[in-house]
Parts: structure tokens; C-alpha cells; sequence
């Protein structure tokens, strides 16, 4: 059930998704409020789970991760007996950064980050192609990033 968010808390929400390191002191006044009914506010939003957690958003290309690969994935069988051990080994690689099941001709969708193409290709032939019960993958090849954000990029 969503969460009943009033001006200040969409106002803290938005600021902090921003920029996480914003002070305390900085989103009371922000936000108008003095230090301590921010600070509340904050762990409300916290421990509601409006607010998921702090991440430092990471440059890919400067790590390295020059291709950034939308993969579609279908699988045998959608059955929980099937779907959890294919579940589990995409969740154990590290260059699959989100991975999300979908509705279409397709079962799953992976967004995978890898060095170069031949660092994908590796990865498709030796990973991807192999994981249980996989019987059709998809490449669809970033060309330009106009909005969003990865988190839990692997750091080499």
C-alpha cells in the first residue's frame, strides 16, 4: 500500500534521491523545518521504506564498462520449480546490474554492463547462453544513455 507523503516529505524525498549527501542542517532548511522534526522525518521516510538506501552513482565508463546491453531472455518454462534456479544464477553474475521479469514475448530482461564487445560476447557464449533453462536471448545494444541511473555497478 503506498505511503501517504505530504509536501516536505516529497520536497526531502527528491532532494536526497538527488543528492544523498545533503546534511541535515541543509534539508531542514530546505525544507523550511528546524533539525529535529527533519531528522524524523527522514527515519520516517526510512523506516517506511520510502527511502530504500544511499548509493554513491558510479561512472561506468570510467570504471571501465563501455557497453551497456539490454538483454531479452526467454526461458522453457515459467514455473516456479524452473524459474528459481535461472533466478538465482542471474543473480549471482555481476555484470547483470538490473534484471527484471516482464510481461511480452519475453520472460526476463537483464541490463548487462561489460568492458567491450568482446567482453559481452565472452559473457553471452560462456554465461548467458548456458544459464538453466534458457531457450532464447536478445541483444539489444545501448547506443546513448538520456536518462536514469545503474547502481551496483561491478568495480574492478
Amino acid at each position: 500500500m503506498p505511503i501517504e507523503l505530504d509536501r516536505t516529505d516529497r520536497q526531502l524525498a527528491a532532494a536526497l534521491q538527488d543528492n544523498a549527501r545533503l546534511t541535515s542542517g541543509e534539508l531542514a532548511q530546505m525544507a523550511h523545518l528546524s533539525q529535529s522534526p527533519c531528522w524524523r522525518r527522514v527515519k520516517r521516510l526510512e523506516e517506511e521504506g520510502v527511502i530504500a538506501g544511499y548509493h554513491a552513482a558510479l561512472n561506468r565508463r570510467a570504471l571501465g564498462l563501455g557497453v551497456m546491453v539490454f538483454v531479452m531472455v526467454g526461458i522453457d518454462h515459467q514455473t516456479e520449480a524452473s524459474s528459481r534456479p535461472f533466478e538465482e544464477a542471474v543473480c549471482a553474475i555481476p555484470e547483470v546490474v538490473m534484471f527484471h521479469g516482464i510481461s511480452g514475448p519475453e520472460d526476463f530482461m537483464l541490463v548487462v554492463v561489460a568492458r567491450d564487445l568482446d567482453a559481452y560476447s565472452e559473457l553471452l557464449q560462456n554465461r548467458l547462453h548456458r544459464l538453466p533453462g534458457v531457450r532464447r536471448v536478445h541483444s539489444y545494444f545501448s547506443l546513448q544513455e538520456f536518462k536514469g541511473r545503474v547502481v551496483g555497478l561491478p568495480v574492478p
